[in-house]
């Protein structure tokens, strides 16, 4: 089999031991989406499937030309675009019944503090950066001086707002492989605190019910590689502030294991023509 990574950054441990596993048997080749910007750029035969790490426009483009000359790409592109958009992924999990976070848009964070000026804030909120990516905004306000202090460091950056949900001060990060569920507790980058250690947690050690919501949230985002970050409102009530595509799952033991496998399935599921195009996202 040939299998694609789609990654500037080959090395990250999770695709590295991927690699290392599948690479005795099988023909494992990097793309970076920071040179390859279309599938005319990608030399040779296409790969049996692509792991589409990178979550950046070009990488997200990379992956919807190659589905459209009928490669298989785990996460499908429109999949991987949708969980970039926080508003739109809040409307896409609150409409499908899932316990998300109520999310306001605004179109600049100067704009909200305004608002919030005239109004006062009802309570602490977290602001979050409305297109995630890495190193994006994510912080608690608890006054109007310090969203003050937030607009005067980021007053163009379009933000989102959710009501802060008092729990413990952990979050509780769920990662889902194919079929496998991992988990991990890590304490929360809002916490006084900061962020801490993650502290492995067996799935079933988690609060019924919580395995078979985030298979729900992987069915609603058409999802087979993802993150699930959800806080414990209390009695083991959940609710997810966000969803990730293809994260690092760092820490569990058993991730590479099932990556390669989920890759390997996938890879023997590939339609023979080409134009087959991606997958529909499912509602």
């Amino acid at each position: 089999m040939r299998i694609g990574l789609i990654t500037s950054d080959p090395g990250h441990p999770l695709l590295a031991a991927t690699a290392a596993l599948l690479a005795p048997e099988h023909t494992v080749r990097t793309l970076d989406p920071a040179t390859a910007t279309a599938a005319v750029d990608v030399p040779g035969p296409l790969a049996d499937v692509y792991l589409l790490k990178a979550r950046t426009p070009r990488a997200i483009s990379l992956a919807r030309a190659l589905e459209l000359r009928g490669a298989p790409v785990l996460n499908p592109a429109a999949a991987t675009e949708l969980c970039q958009d926080r508003t739109a992924m809040a409307e896409r999990a609150l409409s499908a019944g899932l316990p998300f976070a109520a999310t306001r848009t605004y179109p600049t964070l100067a704009r909200f503090a305004e608002l919030a000026q005239g109004t006062g804030l009802p309570g602490p909120v977290v602001v979050k950066s409305r297109h995630s990516r890495k190193h994006d905004l994510v912080a608690r306000a608890d006054s109007a001086g310090r969203l003050r202090e937030l607009a005067a460091a980021h007053p163009r950056e379009p933000v989102v707002v959710q009501d802060f949900a008092p729990n413990n001060g952990w979050d509780h990060k769920l990662w889902v492989i194919g079929d496998r569920v991992f988990a991990a507790l890590r304490r929360s980058e809002l916490s006084p605190e900061g962020r801490g250690p993650t502290l492995p947690l067996a799935p079933d050690g988690l609060p019924p019910g919580w395995a078979a919501l985030v298979r729900r949230a992987g069915e609603v985002f058409a999802l087979d590689v993802y993150g699930v970050d959800v806080i414990d409102e209390g009695d083991g009530a959940p609710l997810i502030v966000d969803i990730n595509a293809f994260p690092g799952v760092r820490g569990p033991s058993g991730a590479p294991q099932a990556l390669a496998a989920l890759a390997l399935s996938k890879a023997g599921a590939r339609p023979s023509p080409e134009g087959a195009g991606a997958r529909p996202i499912r509602s």
